[in-house]
């Protein structure tokens, strides 16, 4: 019987297996490896993934597709399969506390919070290789001074290197999305690119500013920080946040993380 996609589980199943192909090659999986993959679906990856010989771990939050991967992986020794929500998900505990590698093609309808999600495990994650609407792909790799540099670029900058693959149409998924999708690997920083001495400070500073990036630093973040802090700091109250990179939010978490001791 066949498996009929549901929306609420954001489900686009893979078919082409010329873009499964390069994927896996892209992935390079080894028999050594730990690889966790979410949203398996139908297994489009994860046959090539589990033919590698890699251990694979399977989190499917659909228990109809769980039940499925269970019984075609059964005669697998290298495949688990568990039931689940990523977005409430241990990582570690899931793996056992041992480094991994991070596969999947991601809902796209929680891709975001997904994302803030898995970088917790950013110390135990050798690699991350997703499918994602193109447009956040973009925002993910984007670079100060643009429309799509935002909170999500800082966030994923700060914890891993993020590089663009290459695309996949809509004629690569069954059904089709209305989106184009790329694929993107994020490999974590063995050591941050700038220092944070606290982490909640900068994502409240990155929040507030961008909640409104139409409004000048000075204004977004008038509750937070003081123009007259900004400027004794070199940064310009005038600027929109977008103009700021990774060593200037760094420096305005210092300052607020400063007023709130």
């Amino acid at each position: 019987m066949q498996h009929r996609a549901r929306k609420r589980f954001g489900q686009n199943f893979l078919t082409d297996s010329s873009v499964v192909s390069r994927i896996v090659n892209t992935i390079a999986p080894m028999a050594d490896q730990l690889i966790l993959e979410i949203g398996p679906g139908q297994a489009a990856l994860t046959w090539p993934l589990a033919d590698s010989g890699a251990e694979l771990v399977l989190l499917e939050i659909d228990r109809d597709l769980a039940s499925r991967l269970t019984t075609q992986f059964a005669a697998r020794d290298n495949v688990r399969v568990c039931t689940g929500d990523a977005l409430k998900m241990d990582f570690a505990e899931l793996t056992g506390g041992r480094a991994f590698r991070l596969v999947g093609n991601l809902p796209y309808n929680i891709s975001t919070p997904l994302l803030f999600h898995v970088l917790q495990w950013g110390t135990l994650i050798d690699d991350m290789h997703f499918m994602l609407q193109k447009e956040v792909v973009n925002r993910m790799a984007a670079s100060p001074g643009g429309k799509t540099w935002g909170r999500l670029s800082l966030m994923c900058q700060y914890h891993c290197a993020v590089t663009p693959l290459f695309d996949v149409p809509p004629s690569a998924f069954s059904p089709a999305p209305k989106v184009e999708s790329a694929i993107v690997r994020l490999v974590p920083h063995p050591r941050p690119p700038v220092q944070i001495e606290d982490f909640r400070s900068f994502e409240k500073v990155v929040g507030q500013a961008f909640s409104q990036r139409r409004k000048t630093l000075r204004n977004s973040l008038r509750s937070m920080i003081d123009a007259a802090d900004m400027e004794s700091a070199g940064i310009d109250p005038g600027a929109r946040p977008e103009t700021l990179g990774l060593a200037e939010f760094a420096l305005l978490s210092g300052i607020l993380e400063s007023k709130e001791q």
